[in-house]
C-alpha cells in the first residue's frame, strides 16, 4: 500500500477505506511516511473532507496508536468533558469537581494554552505543588478512591495526535472539521470514558468563528462518538466575549473558587449548571435538566462541590491554604483599574482581543516553549448589553511590567465598543447537538 497512491485518492475525491486509514496511522506513528508525504496527505483531507465514517476509523486508529485506559475496573461509569477553548473558559475547574461532588466520577487530560486561548494545566500549576503529571497507575488510583483527576496529557495517549497535529500547525491544515475532530475525539476515547460532553465554542475568541461551521463541528464529533459506542452531546456556546471576568491564571483560579463556594460571575455559573446538568444526565444520575440543576445547586450550596475541590488538590500534591486562601496564590506587583471613557451601552467586548492583551502580559504562550507568569491577567468587568456610566470601573490589568501594562490598557480600550441606544445581551449557548 502506497502512500502516495492515498494521497492521489483523497486528492480526487476518493474515500479511504479503513484499512487504508489504519496503515497510514500505523505507519505515520512509526516514522516510516516522510513529513512531506504526511502534510500532503493532510492537506488532500483538508480540501476534500472525510465521511463520518472516515472520520471515525481515523479517530480510533489514532486513538489506538498508544495506551487505551479501561476505567471499568475503577469506577461503574465516567463522564468526560472538552472545551474548544476559550477566552476566561475556566469551566473545567468548576464543573469536573461539581459533578463528582453529585457522585458521578470524573477524569479528565486537559493541555496547556497556546495564543489567546488558555489552558488547564497552566491554570492549576497556579496552586502551588500541583502536580499535573500522574503516571496511568496514579491516575486509575486517584479516580477510585477521590472520584475526580485533573492531569496533563499523557505522552502515552494518542500518540499519532500529537504527530498529526505538530505537523498541520506548520502547513495550513489546522481548521479541516475532520482533523480536529479526530484530534478531540481520539483524546477522550483513549481516555476511557464511556459518555463525553462536548463545549464547542463559537464566535469572536474561538476557532469556530461562525454557528454554521461550530455546528459542523459538533456533528461530526458527536457523529464520531455515536459510531465508537460513545454515548455524546454536544452544546454550541458563545465566545464573542470572555467567559466570567477573569482572564489569566490565577485570577481564573480564584474566580473558580468564588463560584465552587456559591459565588462568582453570573455567566460562569450558568454555564457551568448547564454543561454539568448534561454530565449527569449522560451518567443517568438525573434525567432532566431541571432534575440535574437541583442536584448541582444543592453541591454548590452546601459546599460539597468546594471540598472536592480541595480534595482534588491534596491528592495531586498542591497547597490546600491556596485553594482556603485564594490571597496565597500568585498576585501580580502592578494593579489599575481603568475607568470607562463615555456613558453609553456595551455592543462588544472582543474575546480575541481581551485573550491577546493577557498573553501580551505574559499570561499565556505565543509559541510553544515560552514561560507563562501566572500572577497577571486582566479583569473585565462589564458584560455585552450593560450599560455603563464614564467613569465607572470598565477592566482592571493585574502586571509585572510596566510598558506590558500600558500596552495592554490600550489593547483592552479598543476590546471595547459602544453604543448610545440598548444593545441586547449575548446568549450563552446557541443549541444542543446530541
Amino acid at each position: 500500500m502506497r502512500i502516495v497512491d492515498l494521497i492521489t485518492k483523497k486528492r480526487d475525491g476518493g474515500e479511504f477505506s479503513g484499512e487504508e486509514i489504519e496503515h497510514f496511522v500505523r505507519e505515520f506513528t512509526a516514522g516510516g511516511i516522510p513529513d512531506y508525504q504526511a502534510a500532503a496527505w493532510a492537506m488532500a483531507v483538508y480540501f476534500q473532507g472525510m465521511s463520518d465514517r472516515e472520520t471515525t476509523d481515523l479517530t480510533l486508529a489514532m486513538a489506538r496508536s498508544g495506551d487505551l485506559l479501561d476505567l471499568s475496573g475503577v469506577v461503574p461509569f465516567a463522564v468526560d468533558k472538552h472545551s474548544t477553548g476559550g477566552v476566561g473558559d475556566k469551566t473545567t475547574l468548576v464543573v469536573e469537581p461539581l459533578v463528582a461532588a453529585c457522585g458521578v466520577p470524573v477524569g479528565k487530560m486537559s493541555g496547556r494554552g497556546l495564543g489567546f486561548s488558555g489552558g488547564t494545566i497552566d491554570k492549576l500549576e497556579s496552586i502551588p505543588g500541583f502536580r499535573v503529571n500522574l503516571t496511568t497507575d496514579e491516575f486509575l488510583k486517584q479516580l477510585g478512591e477521590v472520584g475526580v483527576v485533573l492531569c496533563g496529557q499523557s505522552a502515552d495517549l494518542a500518540p499519532a495526535d500529537g504527530r498529526l497535529y505538530a505537523l498541520r500547525d506548520v502547513t495550513g491544515t489546522v481548521p479541516s472539521v475532520p482533523l480536529i475532530a479526530s484530534s478531540v475525539m481520539s483524546k477522550k476515547i483513549a481516555a476511557g470514558a464511556q459518555a463525553i460532553v462536548l463545549d464547542v465554542k463559537c464566535g469572536l475568541g474561538a476557532f469556530m468563528r461562525t454557528l454554521k461551521e461550530a455546528t459542523h463541528l459538533a456533528r461530526t464529533m458527536v457523529a464520531i462518538g455515536k459510531l465508537a459506542g460513545r454515548k455524546t452531546v454536544a452544546l454550541i456556546a458563545d465566545m464573542n466575549q470572555p467567559l466570567g471576568a477573569s482572564v489569566g491564571n490565577a485570577l481564573e483560579v480564584r474566580e473558580a473558587l468564588a463560584t465552587l463556594r456559591g459565588g462568582g460571575p453570573d455567566d460562569l455559573r450558568e454555564h457551568c449548571l448547564t454543561v454539568a446538568a448534561q454530565m449527569l444526565m449522560l451518567a443517568k444520575v438525573e434525567r432532566s435538566p431541571q432534575g440535574a440543576r437541583v442536584r448541582l445547586e444543592a453541591a454548590l450550596s452546601d459546599g460539597r462541590a468546594f471540598e472536592k475541590f480541595r480534595a482534588l488538590v491534596q491528592a495531586q500534591g498542591g497547597e490546600v491554604a491556596a485553594v482556603e486562601n485564594p490571597d496565597l496564590l500568585p498576585r501580580a506587583v502592578l494593579v489599575e483599574t481603568v475607568p470607562a471613557p463615555r456613558t453609553g451601552y456595551l455592543s462588544q467586548v472582543h474575546a480575541a482581543e481581551v485573550g491577546k492583551a493577557a498573553v501580551a502580559l505574559g499570561a499565556g504562550r505565543e509559541k510553544k516553549g515560552d514561560v507563562v507568569d501566572l500572577a497577571v491577567g486582566v479583569e473585565v468587568l462589564h458584560k455585552v448589553g450593560d450599560r455603563v456610566k464614564k467613569g465607572e470601573a470598565l477592566f482592571v490589568v493585574h502586571a509585572n511590567d510596566a510598558v506590558k501594562l500600558a500596552e495592554a490598557k490600550d489593547r483592552l480600550m479598543a476590546a471595547h465598543k459602544w453604543r448610545s441606544e440598548k444593545v441586547m445581551p449575548l446568549p450563552l449557548f446557541y443549541k444542543t447537538v446530541a
